[in-house]
Formats: C-alpha cells, sequence, structure tokens
C-alpha cells in the first residue's frame, strides 16, 4: 500500500508539473495552449469554424520565427471569454494570452513588450447627438468585462456603465438604443465604422499598447516571445498584416 501511494504521488506530481509552463510532447516539443477571445476584430474573430484576426496572423509568425532560432514549439488556441483568460494563466490551465490585451498593473501575470499601439476611444451609431468625450457623461456606456475600456468609462462622470464579455452584444445593444456609446480599441472601434452605421470620436480616452501575456515561471516563454517580437516587427511581414487588418 505504501508503494501504491508513493507512485500515485509521484504521477500527480509528474501531471502537476507538466500542466506548468507549456507541456512537452514525446519529441521534446513545448506545446503551448494559448487563450484567446475571438469577438474582437481585427485583432481576432470567427468566419464560420475559423479564427481570423492580426492576432492569429502574428501568432503564426512568431512562432516560426521561434523555431527557426532554435526553439521547438508547437501552440494551440483555446477560445474563452476575455475576462476568464488571466485568471486561467494565473492558475496554469493555459500558458499565454494573446487577445488584443493592454496593461492591467494589478494582473499577476508576466508582460510581453508591446506589439502595438493603441488608443480607447467611444463608438456611437451615425445618428448620435454625442460628438465629444464630455457628452459621454452621464450617458449610458457599454464595455467588454475585464478589459481597459470598462476601466475608462467608469471613469466617465455620472455614466452608467454596462460590461459584458462578448462585444458583439454590446454592438446588438448599441444598435438597439440600450446603451448609447462603446468604449473599445480605436481599431476594432474602425473596424465597425467601415463596416457601416457608427461613427467613432476623434478624442482619445487612454493611450495604450498592446501586449502578450504569460503565467508567472515562464520567464523563457515570454523571453523568446520578445525576441520573436523584435524580429517580427522590423519585418515587411509585420507592416503587410497591419494594412491587411488595418490594425
Amino acid at each position: 500500500m505504501k508503494k501504491l501511494l508513493k507512485v500515485l504521488l509521484v504521477c500527480t506530481m509528474a501531471f502537476t508539473l507538466a500542466a506548468c509552463g507549456g507541456n512537452s510532447g514525446s519529441d521534446g516539443t513545448k506545446e503551448i495552449l494559448i487563450g484567446i477571445s475571438p469577438d474582437y476584430p481585427p485583432y481576432e474573430s470567427l468566419e464560420g469554424k475559423d479564427m481570423v484576426g492580426f492576432d492569429i496572423d502574428m501568432t503564426k509568425e512568431l512562432f516560426k520565427i521561434m523555431n527557426d532560432n532554435g526553439g521547438n514549439y508547437e501552440y494551440k488556441f483555446k477560445q474563452m471569454s476575455f475576462d476568464t483568460i488571466s485568471t486561467s494563466l494565473i492558475s496554469d490551465q493555459i500558458d499565454l494570452g494573446i487577445s488584443g490585451f493592454t496593461m492591467h498593473k494589478d494582473w499577476d501575470v508576466l508582460w510581453s513588450d508591446k506589439y502595438n499601439d493603441s488608443r480607447q476611444v467611444a463608438l456611437v451609431a451615425n445618428d448620435s447627438t454625442i460628438t465629444t468625450k464630455a457628452d459621454l457623461e452621464g450617458k449610458n456606456i457599454g464595455a467588454q468585462l475585464a478589459a481597459t475600456g470598462e476601466s475608462v468609462a467608469n471613469d466617465i462622470k455620472d455614466a452608467k456603465v454596462k460590461a459584458v464579455k462578448d462585444v458583439k452584444v454590446l454592438i446588438e445593444t448599441l444598435n438597439s438604443g440600450g446603451i448609447d456609446a462603446i468604449i473599445l480599441d480605436e481599431a476594432v472601434a474602425k473596424n465597425y465604422v467601415e463596416q457601416g452605421g457608427y461613427k467613432m470620436l476623434d478624442e482619445t480616452l487612454l493611450e495604450e499598447e498592446n501586449l502578450i501575456i504569460a503565467n508567472k515561471g515562464s520567464e523563457d516563454l515570454i523571453k523568446d516571445i520578445n525576441k520573436a517580437l523584435a524580429e517580427f516587427i522590423k519585418s515587411d511581414k509585420y507592416q503587410e498584416l497591419k494594412t491587411k487588418w488595418g490594425a
């Protein structure tokens, strides 16, 4: 019985270790599980069952660069709601979060170097009388739950903030008149403006940078990510993807 307990304990410890910092395949490949919320075009969205967007294409390029530089990585995405990605990292259920993230200093995660500049803006309906930041005061404001936009919305004087998990729900609520404006990343707001029916306020509500997040203990992984980012950002492919997706 003692031997059996020892064997079970060893197996449990091995499983726990394998779940942290990426699993290793039989050939030594580091398998990286990436949390993503595909409801934020042009960063990531769904076309049928396929995920598309700047972050999707960027991830492919980063892992190619890492492997060309001697890494041995494989990755797959796990679709999650945006507000659960950081907690899933902290509990070691995933290894990376790539989903248009901007800095949250209170999150207990590792942050990569920036891969894009960003800013928070307000999106309103075409026929809205809201034209300035001051006009947002006292209005019904929508934002994605746990995103920077929620904090920005909460800072608007007398605003009544509605925070939900899915940005598509916010757009539907804006269309129905349930909210007066949505606080979003500029690239996302522009994406909806191009679709028609919306306009974006010119004023910047918050200057930001897009970053990748990793769980604590993944210092080697985030170091490889940063090296790959530096190479990627200098490449023609980076500008090509920014133009392609309007990011």
